[in-house]
């Protein structure tokens, strides 16, 4: 090969490296510049905690996934659970930021906490959905059910399980974490059906929703008022309901106990009589509304037709709403509600342990 063509083949190859690095360089980039360009198809899930109640993993994030999936094809779901840690999720929400991810479906561990987030988040043109209990802060859109009316339902259903003996029984409150929004609603609606219906509220302090925070709390109820000092208990949710029974029983003492959230343990302890009632919230038109409001606010599309309603936070008004029914399940109705919604088969609430009860109450 002469100097000519060597000088020519050595240009070619330098040429042909370059437009590769080149394309390299383009390449590698793409997914920031998508980040940058709002492009992301990314859709960001943060769940709060996964000790109190099993609902977040078994059916919250399944749901949510599902219909995202459904509604766009080519959307992928980021998600994280904080795991009872609000300084957690803080970090958890600051990585889907810097990922790139546009829209983050958020329920928040500690609501008020969130409020520099959501504007820093807004700031850069975040869209986020307050997910099941309403974070502060400029929210684009909020979905969950009406949690005064919870609370009402609870009481109501506590006032009927004491039936005849509802005027003269004194009642212990276990309600949920203060620093909540969703439990000063639980607790207001509750105390709206409770006061002027029973004898007294006896005892009432946060169980922090913890259940072994909720069972401490129930013994010191028992030292203080002794095992005939009280005649029902107000639970905030089946987690502490649970612990709160486990620590009833313990002791000898047989008086209707109710919670919130319909989990498959409380459904066995309505079968059992050891529950008085739960309050289904159903999670999929939860989960499928949220999914609803994340692709759409992804894709710049109107909402008002998810969000139907309006609702006022700490810190901001009118914020876009949708706002779902919840309903009381007993015993009698068990059939009617979870199972008939598919959110438990009979086989999967009559296990061994509970087959006679489920035979007696005409699940099986």
């Amino acid at each position: 090969m002469n100097a000519m063509m060597r000088r020519v083949v050595v240009g070619t190859a330098a040429v042909s490296m370059a437009l590769t690095m080149a394309a390299c360089g383009k390449a590698g980039s793409d997914k920031k510049d998508d980040a940058a360009s709002g492009n992301n198809k990314s859709i960001g899930l943060l769940l709060p905690e996964n000790a109190s109640s099993t609902r977040y993993e078994s059916f919250d994030k399944p749901f949510i996934e599902a219909k995202v999936h459904e509604l766009c094809a080519d959307c992928k779901v980021e998600y994280s659970n904080a795991e009872g840690s609000a300084s957690k999720q803080k970090q958890q929400f600051d990585t889907l930021i810097a990922q790139g991810v546009k829209v983050i479906i958020l329920d928040a561990f500690d609501a008020k906490a969130t409020q520099s987030w959501v504007k820093e988040a807004a700031d850069k043109g975040v869209k986020v959905i307050a997910y099941d209990r309403l974070a502060t802060g400029p929210v684009s859109a909020y979905v969950s059910f009406d949690n005064e009316k919870v609370g009402e339902l609870q009481g109501q259903a506590l006032v009927e399980a004491l039936g005849a003996k509802a005027a003269d029984a004194n009642v212990v409150m276990i309600n949920g974490d203060d620093a909540d929004p969703n439990a000063g609603k639980f607790k207001a609606g509750a105390h709206k059906v409770l006061d002027g219906k029973v004898k007294k509220i006896v005892y009432e302090q946060s169980g922090e929703w913890k259940p072994t925070v909720a069972g401490q709390k129930i013994g010191a109820a028992i030292s203080s008022l002794g095992k005939d000092g009280f005649q029902a208990v107000y639970s905030a949710n089946d987690g502490m309901a649970g612990a709160i029974i486990t620590q009833l029983k313990s002791q000898g003492i047989n008086v209707p106990v109710g919670g919130q959230d319909a989990g498959l343990d409380a459904i066995q302890r309505l079968v059992s009589g050891d529950q008085a009632y739960t309050i289904y919230k159903a999670y999929k038109p939860l989960a499928d509304g949220a999914a609803e409001l994340a692709v759409d606010l992804l894709q710049g599309k109107d909402i008002k037709s998810v969000a139907t309603s309006t609702i006022d936070s700490d810190t901001d008004k009118g914020i876009p709403a949708t706002l779902l029914e919840p309903k009381v399940v007993t015993k009698a109705n068990i059939k009617d509600t979870v199972i008939a919604d598919k959110l438990y088969k009979a086989s999967d609430i009559c296990t061994a342990d509970f087959a006679a009860a489920c035979t007696a109450a005409g699940l099986q």
